[in-house]
């Protein structure tokens, strides 16, 4: 028997479809775990298995993160790591999360989460390259299903240490690249789903030039196109990446990318900050994807990536809210805020992006760059239910009432009052239904202390 779910009086749908819709005191009717229809009051459904009342609320998309790396948010703000550039922000942490343990990644995990759940998003992507103590994906994958959350679980890998002439320690990397690819085989043949609405897929993600050999690039590459799953990694994040990339490959990294076979539909790079004009043709003519993720690149002061040329040229762009020991956050609502401001700065232009562009990317542009953009990021009939909705009565957007779309973006970022993920109600007024956040909260914390005083 289908069930349906009926979203009614919402004060402004934002459907991000092809007209760009937005509808006033409109409706969202669900059946299953799909869009049925959508419309105006006028045209509402009068019956409905469940009803929720959304008067003066904002409706869009669920967000979708392209960009993260979960485990990290157990090392928020460490002082040690609080002032560096990248390379010297990962060799202050390198050694701590050498003693995270599998407990401590579902833990930090399911924290990551319900801070992205209770911004608004509904998808979400995890770079996870930490591979020490037993931990395997198989525990991001296990916090996703218990939080509800919909999931890319990105396979990453590091295998190039010190001793190689690689970033990280020796023995924080998995030497051994044979075992490296049988795993990453297994995770993908044990938990990727390949169905239109799976809410588990899994990605090919060696971590980057600098910490991985040029054959784990390109013999990840061939597996990932041979099982059919993405690809993902870091790219032209700072000036020091720019360099190992020069004095290693001779290559910028976009060449080094474009050589080992890492451009094309199925493949998402992270950051992009110095991506130069030829790069980013490069990503747009081969439909190559991006992960912004400014705060973090402000962060660790990488620059700004040129996003406003990215997206005239055609690149798919998308957010990331990177790891949570360089963010140190995990709002999407805000990375969109973010966006659209460092936009402005870097070309110095108050148009360079909208508040709309930014909630566009924030969505749709996700859903384009993991490769979804035909069931995700839309409010639209036919497309997964994956939708949120926030309250236009927060006093962070008294005075706002006059656009509340862009009082989303523009002013202070408010909590999710209800999210829906496939169909199933997961926030409810604002607040977790499916799990306990005080019990989250609790356990993140004494695994965190556990662990910086190891």
């Amino acid at each position: 028997m289908t069930d349906t779910l009926l979203l009614k009086n919402a004060r402004v749908i934002a459907t991000m479809d092809d007209e760009e819709r937005e509808i006033e005191n409109g409706y969202i009717l669900v059946s299953d775990n799909r869009i049925d229809a959508v419309g105006t009051h006028d045209e509402c459904p009068q019956n409905a298995g469940r009803t929720i009342d959304l008067s003066g609320h904002v409706v869009i998309p669920g967000l979708i993160n392209t960009h993260h790396h979960m485990f990290q948010s157990l090392t928020r703000a460490l002082p040690a790591a609080q002032n560096g550039e990248l390379f010297d922000w990962l060799s202050a942490l390198f050694p701590v999360w050498r003693n995270i343990t599998p407990e401590m990644q579902r833990a930090a995990s399911r924290t990551a989460m319900a801070e992205l759940m209770l911004s608004g998003c509904t998808t979400a992507a995890d770079h996870a390259y930490l591979y020490v103590n037993g931990i395997t994906l198989d525990d991001s994958v296990q916090a996703a299903i218990e939080m509800g959350i919909r999931f890319h679980a990105a396979r990453g890998a590091m295998s190039l240490g010190q001793s190689q002439g690689g970033l990280p320690p020796d023995e924080l990397v998995e030497a051994d690249e044979h075992a490296i690819l049988k795993d990453m085989q297994r995770v993908v043949e044990t938990h990727h789903d390949y169905s239109p609405d799976a809410m588990i897929r899994v990605a090919l993600a060696p971590c980057s030039p600098f910490t991985v050999t040029k054959d784990l690039m390109r013999e990840a590459a061939t597996m990932a196109r041979s099982l059919k799953v993405g690809l993902h990694t870091h790219t032209a994040e700072n000036w020091k990446d720019l360099a190992f990339s020069m004095e290693r490959y001779g290559m910028t990294p976009t060449e080094f990318s474009e050589d080992v076979g890492w451009v094309g539909e199925d493949v998402w790079h992270a950051h992009c900050v110095h991506l130069d004009a030829p790069g980013i043709e490069l990503f747009a003519r081969t439909g190559t994807g991006v992960a912004h993720c400014p705060c973090s690149n402000m962060r660790l002061a990488s620059g700004i990536a040129p996003v406003r040329q990215m997206l005239d040229a055609g690149v798919k762009v998308s957010l990331g809210v990177d790891g949570s020991a360089s963010n140190d956050s995990g709002n999407l609502l805000d990375e969109a805020r973010l966006a659209m401001l460092s936009a402005r700065v870097r070309d110095q232009q108050p148009g360079a992006m909208t508040a709309r562009e930014a909630l566009r990317i924030a969505t749709r542009g996700g859903a384009e760059v993991l490769g979804r953009g035909n069931v995700l990021g839309r409010i639209q009939p036919g497309y997964c239910a994956d939708i949120v909705a926030f309250r236009t009565d927060d006093i962070a957007m008294a005075g706002g009432q006059s656009d509340p779309l862009a009082s989303l973006v523009f002013c202070t970022p408010p909590r999710v009052h209800w999210s829906i993920i496939n169909g199933r109600v997961v926030i409810e007024e604002g607040q977790l239904c499916t799990r306990s956040l005080p019990h989250i909260i609790e356990e993140q914390n004494r695994m965190a202390a556990q662990l910086v005083g190891a």
